[in-house]
């Protein structure tokens, strides 16, 4: 009897936190200040809400061979969505950043400081990232009421009840003439049953990053 009064306070709890989750989550902005922000419009094509703004031209991406990495910028604009987040966490999340992406475009790329008429240039900007909240991440993955809304959110690829997320803008440019090629706004976060990426402050949002550079090749090939 216990035992079920005790995890339906788990129910319970995890229905508060999920409102409260809801409230708290930020969506992503067009930021202003960036330089693609007034090229930006609303990205329909897009129903994951993962990519909210977007731009882009008509490119045949596969004429390039190489690529450019500027490092990545934290951004310090009124409109940044980083919450309280501590300056050590945000220098450590943009210096996971630069080398995820680093590596991941060295799948597709030659990595270069020379540019030439095959060269893309990429710069990355980290806008906002969300922590996870210690134990409640964890605990809200087994409870019955968050057990049930992480299923439907594993299922449809959304965000978990209790988790954190990264933000961030991306800029691919011609290297030689600076031509923006592509931008847009990217929210990642890890499946809601990636029980590893909801322990540790940061690990939601290194697993946002991971996905997010994996998801940037596959759209470059």
């Amino acid at each position: 009897m216990s035992f079920i009064l005790t995890m339906k306070r788990f129910g319970f709890v995890a229905l508060l936190c999920a409102l409260l989750s809801a409230c708290a989550s930020s969506d992503p902005v067009k930021y202003t200040g960036i330089d693609s922000a007034g090229l930006l419009s609303t990205n329909t094509g897009d129903r994951t809400g993962r990519v909210p703004f977007s731009y882009d031209q008509p490119v045949d991406w596969g004429r390039y061979r190489s690529v450019q990495v500027a490092p990545v910028i934290v951004y310090g604009g009124a409109d940044n969505q980083f919450g309280d987040m501590s300056d050590a966490d945000k220098a450590t999340l943009a210096s996971y950043m630069q080398q995820r992406f680093v590596d991941a475009l060295r799948q597709r790329f030659a990595l270069t400081q020379t540019p030439r008429d095959d060269t893309l240039l990429i710069r990355l900007t980290l806008t906002g990232a969300k922590t996870n909240t210690a134990v409640l991440s964890t605990l809200t993955r087994f409870d019955i009421g968050g057990g049930l809304y992480n299923a439907v959110q594993n299922a449809r690829d959304r965000e978990a009840m209790i988790g954190g997320s990264v933000i961030y803008a991306v800029e691919i440019y011609d290297a030689r003439d600076r031509k923006l090629l592509k931008a847009f706004i990217s929210k990642q976060y890890p499946k809601p049953w990636d029980i590893g990426a909801s322990m540790g402050a940061l690990s939601a949002s290194r697993a946002g990053i991971d996905k997010g550079a994996d998801a940037l090749v596959a759209q470059l090939r």
